[in-house]
């Protein structure tokens, strides 16, 4: 096996190997249909693309496909005659996806029934975007399945999907994940020098706490996490609160806060990151735990009451909402600004 091949088998997650076991256990007896679903960020899409390979690799090395033959040869390529791949599309512009259609089930039903030798894998992308006649269409095809055909859905929220299909399927959990194999996920992907140098130490502990607030902000799931912290708005977090706390001490200048933070951060990380703030904000005035333990997130607290800080968040999701149309985002983080300044200190 080349460098390049190996390179295209990622390692098993972790948290995975349980899940894998099953599977590779009840070989070739796994049923028709497969739904791999957990949260944003638990590697599910990794575990259906490996899992696809295995199926279709000609010289299984035990629980590995061996990335040599002819079929993980065309799974690198992205050519597998047969692996058929079902998704919505991605709006970039409006961050958001599409329904899956109907048309696109119908080319996955002449797929199935094709007769040829050895496995095929049709492998659907957020499931939870079929839309109500391709849910239908992909029952029917469930109730009477090819042969040596698996179909295998994946998605962040499984309950979206028609109760008819769910019963069709066998579910696999994979966000089943323990702290410690999380935090020891990050720690190999952000490892800083682990020698004794007190310097080095330092840096250690200081990325052990940064990986545990993105642990929390990622509802515990290691790949989001890992998105996180590659971000430049958790970065700025500190910055941005203080220079919230300055606008809303001197109430003045209001523009060009506005203007400066937006040169900075892409309009939609403004809006993720002060999610985040508001909703520890929230979390200070009800004395519950906050997940972003290194920002002094006290001294902004104080100047807003609980109704305000609701108000703020529901206008954030409000700008959400809109931002699926054309709009003009600097206006509206002008308005926002002006919102977050004017406060009572009562």
């Amino acid at each position: 096996m080349t460098t390049a091949q190996s390179d295209k088998i990622q390692a098993l997650l972790p948290w995975h190997t349980v899940v894998w076991q099953r599977l590779v256990e009840r070989f070739p007896n796994i049923g028709h249909g497969l739904l791999f679903y957990g949260k944003e960020g638990c590697g599910k899409q990794q575990f259906a693309e490996q899992f696809s390979q295995w199926l279709l690799c000609t010289d299984k090395q035990g629980m590995s496909a061996c990335g040599h033959c002819a079929s993980c040869r065309w799974i690198a390529a992205g050519t597998h005659p047969q692996l058929k791949r079902i998704a919505p599309d991605f709006d970039e512009k409006k961050q958001s996806y599409a329904a899956i259609k109907i048309d696109q089930i119908r080319e996955m039903g002449d797929f199935v029934q094709q007769r040829v030798e050895g496995w095929r894998v049709v492998l659907i992308e957020h499931a939870e975007y079929l839309n109500i006649a391709a849910s239908n269409a992909l029952l029917k095809t469930l109730e009477e399945p090819g042969e040596r055909v698996v179909i295998i859905l994946v998605s962040d929220a499984m309950l979206k999907l028609p109760a008819t299909i769910r019963s069709r399927v066998q579910q696999y959990a994979l966000d089943r994940i323990l702290s410690d194999q999380a935090q020891a996920y990050l720690a190999k992907q952000t490892i800083v020098g682990a020698d004794d140098n007190a310097q080095n130490q330092t840096a250690l502990i200081a990325q052990t706490q940064t990986t545990a607030i993105a642990l929390s902000l990622a509802a515990e799931m290691p790949l989001k996490a890992e998105q996180i912290l590659q971000t430049e708005w958790f970065r700025q977090r500190q910055s941005f609160v203080d220079a919230w706390i300055d606008l809303v001490n001197k109430k003045a200048y209001p523009m060009l806060f506005s203007t400066q933070w937006s040169k900075q951060l892409d309009f939609r990380e403004l809006l993720v990151m002060l999610r985040y703030l508001i909703q520890d904000c929230i979390a200070l005035k009800l004395q519950q735990s906050v997940k972003q333990t290194d920002l002094q997130l006290g001294k902004l607290e104080k100047f807003y009451s609980l109704q305000q800080l609701f108000a703020i968040y529901a206008q954030i999701n409000k700008i959400n909402g809109m931002l699926l149309q054309n709009v003009q985002t600097q206006l509206i983080f002008d308005e926002l600004t002006v919102q977050l300044m004017n406060v009572d200190f009562t």
